[in-house]
Order: C-alpha cells, then sequence, then structure tokens
C-alpha cells in the first residue's frame, strides 16, 4: 500500500456526467431519427456514434462508475461526485419513455451510491414534458432513494421552465429543499439558427447563452415570489449572469408595463443572491472566479469538474491555485455543496485529516 498523501481540503464536484446503457442506447436511436432542426441533434448524433479517439474517452468514462472514474479521483485527490445523467437527459423522448428511463436511471444511481457512499452522490433524473410525473418522481428520488437534489437539461420541447404548466415541478422541490440544477443544451429551436452558421450552438457559446436567458426568464417570471425557498443551481459560473446583474436590475423597470413583465418583490438581482447558486463548471479562469466571488459571494459558488466533459487535473489546479482565501477555498471546494446539496460531511477523501486514503 502506497503511503498516505496530503489533501489540503476536502474537494467535492458537482456537475459529474453518468450515462446508463439503456440511455445511452435510447439516445442513439433518437439522434439518428430525430429531424436535422431538433436542438441537441447534431452535437449528440455526433458525441454519441464516431469513433474519434476523444469522444470513445467521453463515452467510456460517462459509462463507468466503479474503475476508471474512482481512478482519477483518486489520482487528483477528488473525495465525492456528485452525479447527474448528462445532457440531454430523458428530456427529448415521448413521455411515455421519458418517465420510465427517468425512474430507472434514479434507481441505478442509487444502487451507485450505495456501492460506494464515500464517494458519490446523486441528482434525479425527471421527465419535466410530464409535469406531475416528475414532481412525483422528485418525491420519490428524496424520501426512497435519498438522492440528493434534481437535473433539469434547460427547455424541454423548446418550453422553459417558468411557463406554469411546470410548476408542479417547482412545489415538489420547495416543499422538499430540493435544489434543482438547470444544466444546459444547445438552444431551442426558436433561437438556434443564429447559433449554428459558425458551429456555437454548444459549449462555445449557445449552451450558455440559451441556460443563462432560461435563468433570467424564470426570475423575470414572477416565480421566486410564488417559490421563495425554491433554490437553482448553474454550472459555468452562473452562465454569464453574474456579470451582467447590474444591467438586469437597471433595465428590468423600462418598459416593464409594456412588455407584461410582472411587478416583482425584489430587483432581479437580489433573486438571483438568494435563490440561485453557482458552479466552477468548465470555467477554469481565476479573474471569472473572483469576479463571481465579489458579485454573488463565495457562499454561492461550489467547485464542478464537468467530469468527463472537462479533464480533472486542469479543474482541480485551478481551484487549487485560486489566488483567494483558504476559507473560500473550503466553502468553495466542499462546505457550501454539504449545505446546498446536503452531503454527509467528513466522508471520502481528505475527510477532516487532509489526507486520502492509500492506493495500490
Amino acid at each position: 500500500m502506497a503511503d498516505r498523501q496530503p489533501v489540503p481540503w476536502r474537494r467535492i464536484a458537482t456537475e459529474e456526467a453518468f450515462l446508463i446503457p439503456e440511455v445511452h442506447d435510447a439516445l442513439r436511436s433518437w439522434a439518428a431519427g430525430a429531424d436535422p432542426d431538433e436542438p441537441d441533434q447534431d452535437f449528440w448524433g455526433f458525441v454519441l456514434t464516431q469513433d474519434l479517439p476523444g469522444l470513445q474517452r467521453v463515452r467510456r468514462q460517462l459509462l463507468d462508475t466503479d474503475d476508471e472514474r474512482l481512478a482519477i479521483m483518486d489520482e487528483h485527490g477528488v473525495s465525492v461526485h456528485l452525479l447527474s445523467l448528462t445532457a440531454p437527459g430523458v428530456q427529448t423522448f415521448g413521455d411515455a419513455q421519458a418517465v420510465e428511463l427517468a425512474a430507472l436511471v434514479n434507481d441505478r444511481l442509487a444502487a451507485i451510491i450505495a456501492r460506494h457512499p464515500d464517494r458519490f452522490a446523486g441528482l434525479a433524473a425527471i421527465a419535466p414534458q410530464v409535469p406531475h410525473a416528475a414532481a412525483a418522481e422528485i418525491e420519490r428520488a428524496m424520501k426512497t432513494l435519498r438522492l440528493n437534489g434534481v437535473v433539469i437539461n434547460s427547455h424541454t420541447r423548446n418550453e422553459y421552465l417558468d411557463e406554469e404548466k411546470f410548476w408542479p415541478i417547482f412545489e415538489a422541490a420547495q416543499a422538499l429543499r430540493v435544489p434543482i440544477y438547470i444544466h444546459p443544451r444547445s438552444p431551442s429551436a426558436q433561437m438556434a439558427a443564429p447559433y449554428r452558421k459558425y458551429g456555437l450552438e454548444t459549449g462555445m457559446y449557445g449552451f450558455q447563452a440559451e441556460t443563462g436567458l432560461h435563468a433570467i426568464r424564470l426570475i423575470c417570471s414572477g416565480v421566486f415570489d410564488r417559490f421563495p425557498d425554491l433554490k437553482i443551481v448553474l454550472g459555468h459560473l452562473g452562465e454569464g449572469i453574474p456579470f451582467w446583474l447590474y444591467r438586469v436590475d437597471y433595465m428590468h423597470p423600462v418598459r416593464s408595463s409594456r412588455n407584461s413583465r410582472p411587478k416583482l418583490q425584489l430587483t432581479p438581482g437580489e433573486y438571483f443572491k438568494r435563490n440561485f447558486a453557482i458552479t466552477t463548471s468548465g470555467m477554469n479562469w481565476h479573474p471569472a472566479l473572483r469576479f463571481c466571488i465579489e458579485a454573488v459571494g463565495a457562499d454561492n459558488i461550489m467547485f464542478a469538474i464537468d467530469y468527463p466533459y472537462q479533464l480533472t487535473v486542469g479543474a482541480v489546479q485551478f481551484m487549487d491555485s485560486a489566488p483567494i482565501p483558504d476559507q473560500d477555498k473550503h466553502k468553495i471546494f466542499h462546505l457550501n455543496a454539504e449545505r446546498i446539496f446536503g452531503i454527509p460531511a467528513g466522508a471520502g477523501i481528505a475527510a477532516g485529516t487532509g489526507t486520502r486514503p492509500a492506493t495500490g
């Protein structure tokens, strides 16, 4: 056995994708037969079918939760992955298939966590296209499976969660104190065309533009007056919103009556600081991190890798070397995730001792 190696803080990574074979096969079938104008069709058809070495690695690592993933976590001192079904989840499927697959994903996720309770936590998949079934699955996932939150891949059938038809999901989440992670997907059909000419519809720009729009719609719709205890989590350091908070607040009162914009109890920025948390996934850039700490506070930021789409080593080195106080690093690396997602403190690598278990 190798000697224990020092780790200065516990690391909980909060946007870490996984996949089960049944959803993998269903997404491949969907991508092969979907309308070319369907959001995500081109991207996921490419990711799930092409034999390029990088894509083979991504697919292999999405499907693995017992071997390679844990070895990479150990190598880089990552204590816990908060697992979530990779985008676009079950949101491209028909109602019955989506509901069935979401339940299967959550059962498998609970089994993964049971095998490695100190190393994994999980976000429940749901089928927003069937809101009442989605709300029931949230209750089952939290009360029976003991999962840690919910993941929704932004729009569903080109509709956004501010539409009242989806509010049973928010009712269940608020009642159970369940955070909802809104993960990106390609822009909805209404906004996709200008992004496609230069391949901008995915991670380069389209993902964050679309998901940032979704979050602003939620704020401006009055959802957080109706559900004041609802917690939404955004990746990629808030999908650009922290940078725009001043201007959103400044412009929100302008022409609001002419645009049927509801009167809100708070400013948009106040809702963002109260009802949102953000993660570092895919944004390994110190100037942006420092700005977000100043704009929204270190209490509202969590570490994430975006595994396997981003490499673990880069994310860990980014946070380890961040020019911020150690107190803030502890918040971002683990304390905020323990509080927001209910992940037990003191389990996994570096739990309380500053060391990780020996391997080999």
